[in-house]
């Protein structure tokens, strides 16, 4: 099956890659890396890439960045980052593949902890994660021709931790083995409408 994996370049999309490409042709997609690069936050440039690549039968999207910033630094517009990205620019993926994506196809989501397990400085990623698990929980029951969609909602992978541990204090790192088989269970399964939680 031909899946676009979008944001493959990062470490859960790689992550991804690594866990599907035996079994799957698997499509890059980035913004500045990938077989293809798109902006997500355009829905045209998302068409576009749909119409690019042709058939496919999963899209799977390990993309969207999100503002770390203290509460009282925020303005509507910064704010609005992870919103338009991380948020919008995912449900994009959705949106604009209605139609084109093969009968029985799956979108996979990804939010993360920070919704259900905050950290300082965390307001904005939650926010986009709790709004894309309400998207998908709603989309499930709405999506034809036998389509279905979830969302991966990992903790801070054991790979990131060099990067990003300081600002997860007490969070214990998760498998990114145990990541990649989540993604699995979206593409590959039968679940639909679900928050897949690693943690």
């Amino acid at each position: 099956m031909k899946t676009i994996v979008v944001g493959a370049s990062g470490d859960i999309g790689q992550t991804v890659c690594d866990e599907l490409r035996n079994r799957h042709e698997i499509v890059s997609v980035g913004r500045s890396s990938g077989d293809y690069r798109v902006d997500i936050s355009d829905i045209d440039a998302v068409a576009n890439l749909y119409r690019s690549v042709g058939e496919f039968g999963a899209v799977v999207s390990c993309a969207g960045d999100a503002t770390f910033a203290p509460l009282e630094a925020f303005t509507q517009e910064s704010f609005m980052l992870g919103l338009r990205q991380k948020a919008m620019g995912q449900i994009n993926l959705v949106l604009a593949a209605l139609e084109t994506i093969s009968d029985g196809g799956s979108f996979t989501l990804t939010s993360g902890v920070l919704d259900r397990d905050p950290i300082r400085m965390g307001a904005n990623a939650a926010t986009a994660n709790g709004a894309l698990a309400g998207f998908v929980k709603s989309a499930a029951i709405e999506m034809p021709r036998g389509l279905r969609i979830n969302v991966v909602s990992p903790g801070l992978l054991d790979i990131s931790k060099p990067r990003y541990g300081d600002w997860f204090p007490g969070h214990k790192p998760v498998s990114s083995a145990e990541v990649g088989r989540a993604y699995t269970k979206s593409v590959e399964g039968a679940l639909t409408g679900q928050v897949i939680i690693v943690e």
